[in-house]
């Protein structure tokens, strides 16, 4: 696995902020993924006027010099990576950004390169796509936070929900920590197709039976453990079958699983989704394979 750490800076981040970029005509010439680099340039400069003690509010107490590492893993997302890393820059929360840029073809290198020039961030790059699993082990190592978080950067996922996500961690009450998209109340934005929600809740069951756990989303993107925790695991799978796997090889460890509902707006095929039957079918074996086998 080829891997190079661009840039790593260690700035604390500040409480939340609404861009401020200029909407004129001019600003119109510029493609999205450009005129979105250019407001997460303007926020960052905003923050670093900003008092950092000032972090926003919580609902519960963070322990001094608590830090959170977010690990983004990211594959031809030029569209959405600027604004991704702006919102994770708003967290009122300490966060270290690490991403791990899995051979993108279009243009998500350079908007990378370009953020690494004004954002706090650990930028890695694969020299060929390998896949979310793999990414995520690339990142893990490099991860020097207190709670390992991962958050997809195609924006399916509000980090605003990562507050909620990592606090029974946080409080003590569990040792692992799952964002369900199934528990919660309110209106998602823009809901799977019901095709998505039987496999994923078809293959939920099966990874419980197998487990003993009572999960209600064990595909979730936004799982969060204590790094001590997360980087004794060994990970092997490179693609989706990362889910059941961590799922599984926590299990087994006895750790305490908690979830909390989080806001989901799914993507179609047009806007890039990539999950297809093939993945199903891998984390079918997967599940059942990890029951066995560590």
């Amino acid at each position: 696995m080829t891997a190079s750490l661009l840039e790593h800076a260690n700035t604390n981040h500040a409480q939340a902020w609404e861009p401020t970029v200029d909407h004129s005509s001019d600003s119109f010439d510029l493609s999205p993924w450009e005129f979105r680099l250019a407001e997460t340039e303007d926020l960052a400069s905003e923050l670093t006027t900003t008092n950092q003690d000032d972090r926003g509010e919580l609902d519960y107490s963070l322990p001094n010099e608590f830090k959170l590492s977010v690990i983004v893993p990211v594959y031809n997302e030029e569209d959405t990576i600027a604004t991704i890393v702006s919102r994770l820059m708003q967290l009122p929360i300490r966060t270290e950004i690490v991403i791990v840029d899995d051979g993108s073809t279009d243009a998500t290198r350079d908007v990378l390169a370009r953020l690494a020039h004004f954002c706090d961030l650990k930028i890695l790059y694969h020299s060929r796509n390998q896949g979310k699993g793999a990414a995520i082990r690339t990142a893990i190592p490099n991860t020097t936070g207190d709670i390992v978080v991962i958050q997809d950067a195609d924006l399916e996922y509000d980090p605003k929900d990562l507050i909620q996500v990592i606090r029974p961690l946080v409080n003590g009450e569990a040792d692992v920590s799952y964002g369900s998209r199934y528990l919660s109340k309110q209106p998602q934005a823009k809901r799977s197709s019901l095709l998505h929600r039987l496999g994923n809740q078809t293959l939920t069951c099966l990874s419980n039976c197998l487990t003993g756990l009572h999960l209600s989303d064990m595909e979730t993107c936004y799982k969060a453990f204590p790094r001590s925790i997360i980087q004794r695991i060994p990970i092997q799978q490179n693609r989706f079958g990362f889910e059941p796997e961590i799922t599984a090889k926590l299990a087994k460890r006895r750790y305490r699983f908690q979830e909390c509902p989080i806001q989901y707006r799914a993507r179609d095929w047009s806007e890039g989704k990539e999950i297809g039957w093939k993945d199903a079918l891998s984390t079918l074996w997967c599940i059942i394979r990890y029951r066995f086998v560590d």
